[in-house]
């Protein structure tokens, strides 16, 4: 299963989050499965995007996409690193 690992520092969380949720169609439409938010424990507005998509070559069109470049900009997102990941193994223990 593929999936995304965002990392970015944004401007204000709650200002993110409101464009965030504008574009759950479009994440859909794009092949987006499920997300997780994160943050980090002591600074809000350090975010961890963690999402399952239906293929790693539908979320690299989307994230570079430049409709999605506006958004980010849009939203306030610092530099994002994107890692693309294949999943190997789950567990619970």
């Amino acid at each position: 299963m593929p999936y995304v690992l965002i990392i970015h520092e944004v401007e204000s969380y709650p200002a993110w989050k409101a464009v965030f949720d504008q574009a759950a169609d479009i994440r859909k439409s794009a092949g987006e499965i499920s997300y997780q938010l994160l943050r980090y424990d002591n600074d809000a507005n350090n975010i961890v995007h963690f999402s399952q998509w239906s293929t790693l070559d539908n979320a690299r069109r989307f994230f570079e996409s430049p409709e999605l470049v506006e958004i980010r900009k849009k939203a306030g997102v610092k530099a994002p690193e994107f890692i693309y990941l294949q999943a190997i193994e789950q567990g619970v223990l």
